[in-house]
C-alpha cells in the first residue's frame, strides 16, 4: 500500500455516510451533552487524527501489513465490522439509550483500532486508543445525562 489508503478512504464513507444523514435530520438533537471540554476536545482530536491515518499513510509511521493474509484479515474484519456498523444504525435509528449509544461508539473504534494494527501504523494506534476512551465516555455520560432529564420531566 503506498501513502493513500484506498481501502481506508472507502472505511471513512461507510462510517460517516449515516452519521451525516442523521446530523442532517436532526440538527437540534445532535448536541452532544457531555459537559467536559478536556473529553470533547480529546475525542475530536482522536476522531480526526483517525480519519486522516486512515486514508494517507505517513511515510516512516506505518509498516503496512505484517503478517501473511493480512489484507484478506483486514478486508473481511473491517467490511465485517462496517457491515454490523450500518446494520445497527437501521436497527437502532428510531431508539435511544445505552445500547445504541455503547454500540455506535465501540465499532467505529474497534474498526480505527484494528486498522492501526494490522497496518502497524503507530500513530494511527495512538489517535484510535484517544477516541476510543474518549468516545464512548462521551457517548455513555451523554446518555446518562439524557435518562436523568427524562426521570426528572417524568416526577
Amino acid at each position: 500500500m503506498s501513502w493513500f489508503n484506498y481501502y481506508g478512504l472507502a472505511v471513512m464513507a461507510i462510517i460517516m455516510i449515516p452519521n451525516i444523514v442523521y446530523y442532517i435530520k436532526h440538527k437540534n438533537a445532535a448536541a452532544n451533552t457531555c459537559n467536559s471540554k478536556t473529553l470533547e476536545l480529546t475525542e475530536q482530536i482522536g476522531r480526526y487524527g483517525c480519519f486522516v491515518l486512515m486514508i494517507f499513510n505517513i511515510p516512516h509511521t506505518y509498516f503496512n501489513f505484517w503478517f501473511e493474509h493480512a489484507l484478506t484479515v483486514y478486508l473481511s474484519t473491517v467490511g465485517g465490522l462496517c457491515l454490523l456498523y450500518l446494520v445497527l444504525w437501521v436497527a437502532l435509528r428510531n431508539r435511544n439509550g445505552k445500547l445504541r449509544a455503547i454500540a455506535l461508539s465501540v465499532i467505529p473504534s474497534c474498526i480505527f483500532l484494528f486498522c492501526g494494527i494490522v497496518l502497524a501504523n503507530i500513530p494511527l494506534i495512538a489517535f484510535s486508543v484517544l477516541f476510543t476512551v474518549s468516545h464512548i465516555t462521551i457517548s455513555y455520560k451523554s446518555v446518562n445525562i439524557a435518562d436523568k432529564g427524562e426521570e426528572k420531566q417524568t416526577k
